[in-house]
């Protein structure tokens, strides 16, 4: 299956575990936890948002000087590739109490479908909500492993949500990401109109997990994966970590 099970407490661990799946086809370990658990960790998946974010020009929508402290953040995800590199990650917020903490919907303020996904969000927070941000990949990378780091993070989207205990995982991304996202079991909110954001060059458009349905909208060789790995997520059997000092990755060029 490829996936190799494997939960550890890093040396510069808190009270929380970080968990860890190895996805073979990018050949990257992806380690899911708090940014508490592995502050050094964190801040290397989040500077590393920021280089992606800033290579396109929409470093604001990271709004990295509010997040980089990791507060709040209840989970983040990043991939380590054999060398020791961060290069890949996304954030997590929620479960959300109110719709007003969910801070994709000012993307949608003051324009069509404002209201019909305030409504959306607040009819499904009493069964739990978390959204999924910054999420990125580094562009250095040959296209093949991009690409399988772009389905492994849709597959991470399940992932969260069943770690924190939702119903629902939330994304809003641009169309051309919205296929990845649905081969993990998203379903759009088609009937919301699609808003330019961060800027013009853009059609951000919203997307929904629901963990007692998603099975049916996604990809069967995703769903494979997504067992396997939520297998791994579940139980490690406490195998320690290459390198996640970044002290000994590869410069890359």
């Amino acid at each position: 299956m490829a996936v190799e099970v494997v939960a550890v407490v890093p040396s510069d661990s808190a009270d929380d575990d970080l968990l860890r799946f190895r996805d073979a086809s990018s050949g990257c370990t992806f380690w899911v936890g708090t940014p508490q658990a592995h502050p050094g960790l964190w801040r290397r998946n989040i500077t590393g948002a920021l280089r992606a974010y800033r290579r396109y020009g929409v470093d604001p929508a990271l709004e990295y000087d509010k997040t980089v402290n990791g507060h709040s953040s209840a989970l983040f995800v990043a991939a380590i590739d054999p060398f020791g590199d961060v290069v890949a990650g996304m954030r997590v917020q929620g479960p959300y109490s109110h719709v007003d903490e969910v801070n994709a919907l000012r993307a949608w303020a003051g324009r069509p479908g404002e209201s019909a996904l305030r409504k959306r969000v607040a009819d499904r927070i009493p069964e739990g909500v978390v959204e999924v941000k910054a999420v990125w990949a580094d562009r250095g990378l040959d296209r093949s492993q991009r690409r399988a780091l772009g389905a492994a993070l849709d597959r991470c989207v399940v992932h969260v949500t069943t770690l924190l205990g939702a119903r629902y995982g939330f994304v809003t991304a641009g169309e051309h990401a919205a296929e990845g996202y649905r081969s993990s079991g998203a379903r759009s909110d088609w009937w919301i109109p699609a808003v330019p954001f961060p800027d013009d060059r853009y059609r951000t458009v919203p997307l929904w997990w629901d963990m007692r349905s998603y099975r049916s909208v996604a990809a069967e060789s995703q769903l494979t994966l997504i067992d396997a790995e939520q297998i791994a997520l579940a139980d490690g059997d406490g195998a320690e970590p290459a390198d996640l000092t970044g002290t000994g990755g590869r410069a890359r060029q």
